[in-house]
């Protein structure tokens, strides 16, 4: 699978915070979908049959596991200007047979805020596949969890993301199932904007199959965050009794992935071993807030056998003037999605009965009590029969002419003939790129912003004034000479290339493909003009 290269380097690139220490209601849109189904290669992550029928093996002279990659297109949505909606989606799999899924893989054009993706039942929230409203089918992601399970939660904002478990770990899809949904979008831009949304599915073959994972997520609810003044909210979930009153046996956890989740005024994650001979260990960390992916793969996993819970911290800088609760729009949120080797599924949340317990260096300190309950599995997600390990690995099938279809689309430069969307003005480019784009990512905006900052009222005098950064005599912006831009390079480039001859990251951060082609456009002829106020 391809994405775009990420060797930051320049000025304008948004720094990704470290993602641990040693120790995330409309109906309308374009719902065309296609499928495609990409067999096993012998390069990569799997290798195809030899002309004897065995697999090829690896230096260790052990059998590489056997793999394929299914893909799939949701078609484009559009999202009116300024539009926040939440609608749901569905990809019928048509899998006569189970599945193993180790890998997942979701791209963007922008606009998905976020999205919790799930596997369930044909027959649960039954409708045509394609982008449909939640509540017509009586959506609900808890029931579709229990039914079901979790296969994939995207960060915050971003346009490309790769789940990858170790090899052997995965995610079981029994027979007849479908990929739904919740997706959670978000256009800050003034004009319209068509947004098309792929995942790919990397299949392991059943003999390859070590260990399936089960979900469980932490959630802090019970958010009230002080305007002008930064705080940290901490939930210490229990889980250990929980677990064994469901599965019957001692807490013995093997935790393989973790994802946090909140939006624009998050600033730090963290999540610590509670008991046991890993008291207090921390195994996640994140710092800031970006558009990457912060999903963190251990390998070998975290074994928590022993210990009694997990305590999870998320941690905000509200420089606004009004407090903050859990929500959507311009509200905050606080969760986790985990995925492990155990018994049971499970949740912790902190619903109410938050205090303030501490202030140092003017950061204030809440907690709250965390609430855990636990869930039996569906039987349907056991460990792959004899049968389905002696024979040939199953892929679904999948519609004639999608067999060649990327996860990714390919990334394509923006020809300088392109025509722009008018205006071109800086107002113009501030409401359509830099604030949607560049800014709300926390990269060039906010409060402390990673980079040079593009949403302030200076921000003519910022691109003029702004060394690039790179290795190159380009400036940012050379009034009058958009090719003399850096810039205009890094937004119309697939692979910008300073004077050195090295290929930095274009723009946006962590997007596999290059903004529509009439805003670049847009951006080339105002530099054109002169880059008048």
């Amino acid at each position: 699978m391809r994405r775009a290269a990420l060797s930051l380097t320049t000025l304008l690139a948004c720094t990704p915070a470290t993602p641990a220490s040693s120790g995330e209601d409309s109906d309308s849109g374009d719902s065309s979908t296609t499928t495609g189904v990409v067999a096993s290669t012998g390069t990569g992550t799997g290798t195809a049959p030899t002309s004897t029928g065995e697999p090829e093996t690896g230096t260790t002279g052990e059998p590489e596991p056997e793999t394929a990659l299914m893909v799939h297109s949701f078609g484009k949505y559009t999202m009116q200007p300024f539009e926040e909606t939440e609608p749901c989606v569905q990809w019928s799999l048509n899998n006569e047979e189970a599945i193993y899924i180790n890998t997942v893989t979701l791209a963007n054009d922008g606009g998905y805020h976020h999205s919790n993706w799930l596997v369930v039942p044909e027959s649960q929230f039954e409708g045509e596949d394609g982008y449909f409203n939640c509540w017509d089918r009586g959506f609900n992601e808890l029931q579709a969890a229990i039914t079901g399970t979790v296969l994939f939660a995207q960060s915050t904002q971003s346009r490309y993301e790769t789940q990858e478990l170790p090899e052997g770990v995965v995610i079981k899809v029994p027979p007849r199932h479908k990929v739904v949904a919740g997706v959670h979008l978000l256009n800050l831009s003034s004009v319209a904007t068509d947004s098309e949304l792929r995942m790919g599915l990397t299949l392991t073959h059943p003999r390859d199959v070590a260990t399936i994972v089960a979900p469980f997520r932490l959630n802090y609810q019970d958010l009230a965050i002080p305007p002008l003044s930064q705080s940290r909210f901490t939930g210490e979930c229990m889980l250990a009794d929980p677990y064994k009153s469901k599965s019957g046996v001692e807490l013995d956890l093997k935790l393989y992935h973790v994802l946090p989740h909140y939006h624009y005024l998050g600033n730090y994650f963290s999540i610590e071993i509670i008991g046991g001979p890993r008291d207090g260990e921390q195994v996640y960390l994140h710092n800031g807030f970006n558009a990457d992916g912060n999903g963190r793969t251990y390998s070998p996993p975290i074994d928590l056998s022993g210990a009694l819970g997990l305590r999870f911290t998320c941690g905000y800088d509200n420089w606004r003037d009004k407090e903050i609760n859990y929500g959507i729009g311009d509200q905050e949120m606080c969760t986790m999605l985990g995925l492990a080797d155990m018994r049971v599924m499970m949740n912790g949340s902190v619903d109410g009965g938050t205090k303030l317990t501490g202030s140092e260096g003017g950061l204030l300190e809440f907690e709250g009590p965390c609430t855990v309950f636990a869930l039996p599995k569906s039987g349907a997600h056991g460990k792959p029969t004899q049968a389905e390990q002696d024979a040939p690995l199953y892929v679904p099938p999948a519609a004639e002419g999608d067999l060649d279809l990327d996860p990714v689309k390919p990334c394509v430069d923006v020809s300088p003939d392109e025509q722009p969307l008018a205006p071109a003005t800086l107002a113009s480019l501030r409401s359509t790129i830099f604030n949607p784009s560049c800014a709300f990512s926390s990269c060039h905006g906010g409060k402390s912003p990673v980079s040079v900052r593009l949403d302030g009222p200076d921000l003519r005098d910022v691109l003029l004034g702004t060394p690039s950064g790179a290795a190159t005599t380009m400036p940012l912006v050379d009034p009058g000479k958009p090719d003399n831009s850096w810039l205009y390079q890094l937004v119309s480039r697939c692979e910008p290339t300073d004077g050195s001859g090295i290929a930095h990251t274009h723009m946006p951060y962590n997007a596999p493909n290059l903004l529509e082609p009439r805003l670049v456009a847009k951006l080339r002829a105002w530099i054109a003009a002169g880059a008048p106020e």
